[in-house]
């Protein structure tokens, strides 16, 4: 039986599903944003053809045919070479995807150690990989509950064989092993220093991800990031940060246009992704629902996911008079802030 089958899929991705149902202390903000049905698309009845509608983007060097990029979520994807088979998803459908260190499959399949860190970069350079993604969100880890109580066991790093060695063995007065790998490899004093240590190690382009107000977008900016991604960690970090949608507008009027400006975060059809574009979003980035596919049915599990996201967003533009993505602007999207602003 192939690893991605389906069956062996349903079997080994349960805890990962558990995992990413979990939010941040009591769960309250991914509850709500999953609620929330964000601003509203507007329709227009001009007389354009609603024909073919083109998704091209381009950036960090890289084309895609569609506004919609894969990243899995970290420490989920539990089913044996399950990166592996939502890259080939991801290929499939002529797009791009991110691969974090903490994945189950080495980065030739597919933090506080600068010298991992560097040794992981130039891996990442000599395989062909166009960008590299700094999540600067988890300096540490936000107290997830359910994960304690389940005592959620992190699955091996293939990434860092070699590399560090890691306890194997749970907290003795309970606790989960993720906030033990947490703690023994995430750096509190994360700056923007670092940042630019980075930068001065690699050639590869450099995105923040975990960027939602406007001073942060700024300084991204300031310090030479290739872009920024919007990105509350999937509502795991910190339980009442402002929904990713929320956020974006902020982060697009800030950067002005000088980089790209991804979201992820509650995306679960192709309105939501339109809505993104809408607001000022370069492409969203889809995690959840893209595990969700795999485990349902392995690889074309994964490739159906955004296959249907894309289709949706189709739709959409079509009945939003869009020919291309170039053609969704802001006047197609109404936020709760429009309509205060249309009482006053």
């Amino acid at each position: 039986m192939s690893p991605t089958s389906k069956h062996e899929c349903r079997i080994r991705i349960w805890p990962a599903l558990a995992l990413s149902s979990t939010g941040a202390s009591d769960i309250t903000h991914h509850t709500e944003e999953a609620r929330s049905q964000g601003p509203r698309a507007r329709t227009t009845h001009s007389h354009r053809s609603r024909q073919a509608a083109a998704f091209n983007s381009y950036f960090c060097h890289t084309s895609s045919s569609t506004s919609i990029a894969v990243l899995p979520p970290d420490l989920l994807l539990q089913v044996p070479r399950g990166e592996v088979a939502t890259a080939r998803a991801a290929a499939a459908c002529k797009t791009i995807m991110v691969l974090s260190f903490g994945s189950n499959c080495k980065i030739e399949e597919v933090y506080k150690r600068r010298d991992v860190s560097a040794t992981l970069v130039r891996r990442a350079e000599s395989l062909g990989f166009k960008a590299i993604v700094l999540t600067v969100d988890t300096p540490v880890l936000g107290r997830r509950e359910a994960d304690i109580r389940n005592k959620m066991v992190a699955p091996p790093f293939a990434n860092l064989e070699g590399l560090m060695s890691l306890d194997d063995d749970l907290d003795s007065e309970g606790g989960s092993k993720l906030e033990r790998f947490a703690h023994e490899t995430l750096d509190p004093s994360l700056s923007w220093k670092d940042v630019e240590w980075l930068k001065s190690i690699t050639s590869l382009p450099i995105l923040l991800k975990g960027i939602v107000t406007a001073e942060d977008a700024r300084k991204a900016v300031e310090v030479g990031a290739a872009g920024v991604i919007v990105s509350n960690h999937g509502a795991r970090q910190l339980d009442y940060a402002p929904a990713t949608i929320s956020a974006l507008e902020e982060v697009v009027k800030a950067v002005a246009g000088a980089v790209p400006v991804l979201v992820d975060g509650g995306v679960r059809r192709g309105t939501d992704v339109f809505k993104a574009l809408a607001l000022g979003a370069t492409a969203v980035m889809v995690g959840r629902p893209v595990l969700f596919g795999l485990a349902a049915r392995g690889e074309a599990g994964a490739r159906h996911v955004i296959e249907m996201l894309n289709r949706e967003l189709e739709l959409a533009m079509a009945l939003c008079g869009c020919r291309s993505v170039a053609e969704v602007t802001r006047r197609h999207v109404l936020t709760e802030g429009d309509r205060i602003r249309a009482l006053l």
